[in-house]
Order: C-alpha cells, then sequence, then structure tokens
C-alpha cells in the first residue's frame, strides 16, 4: 500500500515537532525525488539545489544496494551521520528514506532521545 502525500506530510511534521534542534525533515523517493518535507523557518539550508538534489540522489542509490542486505543482517532501521556543521539521520519506511537533519550543537543524549521518538512513528507508517 502506497503513502498518500497527506500521510507523507504527517510524518514530515510529527518527526518535526520531536525537537526544537530538527532542521529539516524530508521524504524522499526510491529515485530520490522529495516527496514532502518540512524546514524550521528562519535557518538557511546548508546545501544549494542542485546539490540537495545529489545529496537525495545518493540516499536513493544507498537505499536500494542496502536492501541487498536486507536478508542476511536484516533491515536498516536508522543511520546516524555526524558531519562537522550537521548531523544526519535517516529511516525506511516501505520504499521511502525519511532524513532528518539536526543542528550539529545539540548532545548525544537528545540524539538518542530523537532516534527513540521517530522509531516508534517510522514504525506506524511501515
Amino acid at each position: 500500500m502506497q503513502l498518500t502525500k497527506k500521510e507523507l506530510q504527517e510524518i514530515c511534521y510529527k518527526i518535526s515537532a520531536i525537537s526544537p534542534y530538527i532542521r529539516f525533515v524530508g521524504v524522499i523517493g526510491k529515485n530520490g525525488k522529495l516527496l514532502a518535507y518540512k524546514r524550521k523557518e528562519g535557518l538557511k539550508p546548508f546545501l544549494n539545489a542542485k546539490s540537495t538534489t545529489s545529496q537525495f540522489s545518493h540516499i536513493a542509490i544507498k537505499t536500494g544496494m542496502e536492501r541487498e542486505f536486507d536478508k542476511s543482517l536484516g533491515q536498516v532501521e536508522f543511520v546516524w551521520e555526524e558531519r562537522k556543521k550537521v548531523q544526519t539521520i535517516s529511516f525506511a519506511i516501505k520504499k521511502h528514506k525519511v532524513w532528518v537533519s539536526i543542528d550539529k550543537k545539540v548532545i548525544r543524549s537528545e540524539m538518542l532521545r530523537i532516534i527513540d521518538s521517530c522509531l516508534p512513528l517510522v514504525r506506524n507508517y511501515s
């Protein structure tokens, strides 16, 4: 069963409400297209439009490659990535990827709280 545009937007809004440190939440389709998103108001994105498109294409390709190991290792529940300027978490919902960017200054216990709050929500839509 396919998720509706309304459900995809609902996912973005629910996740963005979890923490004031969440900068952006996007749902990316298997082809790398941004299907729904919620951006924190007043923040300038780190990526320009071209880089954003490349980032989402990269996520889609990586997601497809990860599925190759699902039978042996189980499905990926989430991926946490730390960069110099931002932290990201991604979750799989069916054939989509939910990508969340979070302020770098957030402490690890808050990151774990965000992850723990997202997992039941993600599972609900899976």
